[in-house]
């Protein structure tokens, strides 16, 4: 009997919520605020709030479907086992493109904040091969550096919102005048925006096969890191309304930075400048590891190429798949708009967590954590968001999406004959 290379449990708690903290802190602090201000204008707190009631629905339904089943793929596995192999597949291709569109993102986000104009480009894609390698290395290894990662994106956050707050220019006025009032249309679009900036904890469940006591550590270490991730998002938030308000944020391609140089604290600037780089690079090297995993799953199943499921003798992982992976964001980082690539993937990873909370809602009571009613509310709020987004990631996220659809059913079919 020839069993699937397994993957090992080498991770902890603290290291789980680590990988979340590293998915999450970076993407919305230095790249969502813009544009989803830009959408909801002075209600952008609105929005915020909005994104992270959705992404609480979406993370109890990802621990409690993690810990009844505790191996790599996510909600991919989950939409298999609960409602069948399409559902399945739906979550998987959306997570694999949504997210690959967000390592380049990530990529293009660092180069901006560390290179000139000139090399953005070529630094992106070291980037994503640099940290490719890393994950190449093992789980712990990736572990280890985004905790290095974090730390200093945390005491970067810290620095920008001392000064942008100290400096007195600071205004409650700013909270919600300024900008534009968009309506409750304007709302949902914002918090599609800004949940990109909310979806790394599903990078915790898609390490499933490499926690230990998964059943113990995925229920606790997921609502954790989205809980730390709120709370720092909400602070930034704050900050840079009360010195920007909502027409300067929208304005302003680095707007935590702008608010920190508005304080007079001139060498803030260059401090948050590298929490950027870093936070960037923590959210790369986690979203590497975990498209590659559910690529892994993918494979073992024969929705991706079979020879993508190699799982490395020495390293135990899956290192084919993340080569795939780091070639895909590679070709991106050459040809993508990074504004556009958040929208795109926020759809991509919206669907994911509809079929998570769609499998979520059918698993039996001995297996319930949280209330149905959570799914429930999970499923109507991911499909708002996705529709509310700008229009050209919602006709690029369908034409991908029906484009891998096409692709498993030719395959399906050839096979078969």
């Amino acid at each position: 009997m020839i069993t699937e290379p397994r993957l090992a449990r080498r991770l902890g708690t603290a290291d789980a919520v680590v990988i979340g903290l590293g998915s999450m802190i970076g993407a919305g602090v230095f790249a969502a605020f813009a544009p989803a201000a830009a959408a909801a204008g002075s209600w952008l707190l609105a929005g915020l709030a909005l994104a992270a009631v959705v992404a609480y629905c979406n993370a109890t339904s990802s621990a409690q479907l993690a810990a009844q089943y505790p191996s790599s793929g996510g909600s991919y596995l989950y939409g298999r086992e609960r409602l069948g192999p399409w559902w399945g597949f739906l979550a998987g291709w959306s997570f694999v493109v949504g997210k690959t569109a967000s390592c380049a993102a990530m990529a293009l986000t660092f180069a901006a904040y560390a290179v000139p104009a000139g090399w953005q480009r070529p630094a992106a894609v070291a980037a994503v091969l640099a940290l490719t390698a890393v994950n190449h290395r093992g789980i712990t290894r990736t572990a280890g550096l985004t905790r290095v990662l974090v730390t200093v994106v945390l005491a970067a956050l810290a620095v920008g919102v001392a000064a942008a707050l100290v400096g007195g220019d600071a205004d409650p006025d700013r909270l919600s005048g300024g900008g534009t009032d968009a309506g409750w249309y304007g709302v949902l679009q914002s918090a599609g925006l800004l949940f990109f900036a909310f979806a790394g904890y599903a990078r915790i469940a898609t390490l499933g096969e490499e926690v230990r006591d998964p059943a113990r550590t995925i229920p606790r270490a997921i609502p954790v890191a989205l809980g730390i991730a709120v709370a720092v998002y909400a602070a930034v938030a704050v900050t840079v309304l009360l010195v920007l308000g909502p027409g300067g944020v929208a304005a302003a391609p680095d707007p935590l930075a702008a608010a920190a140089q508005a304080g007079g604290w001139a060498a803030a600037g260059p401090v948050v400048r590298a929490g950027a780089a870093a936070a960037s690079l923590g959210a790369l090297l986690a979203l590497v590891a975990g498209v590659g995993r559910t690529g892994l799953a993918m494979a073992r199943n024969g929705d991706l190429p079979r020879w993508l499921a190699a799982v490395h003798p020495r390293y135990q992982v899956p290192h084919r798949a993340q080569s795939a992976v780091a070639a895909a964001a590679c070709a991106l980082v050459l040809t993508v708009d990074l504004r556009g690539a958040i929208g795109f993937s926020s759809f991509g990873v919206l669907l994911y967590y509809v079929v998570a909370n769609l499998a979520a809602a059918t698993q039996t009571p001995d297996r319930r954590r949280w209330p149905r009613a959570l799914q429930v509310a999970g499923v109507a709020g991911c499909l708002a968001l996705a529709a509310t987004l700008p229009w050209p990631a919602v006709v690029g996220g369908v034409a991908v999406v029906g484009a891998g659809c096409a692709y498993r059913l030719v395959t399906r079919r050839r096979n078969r004959g």
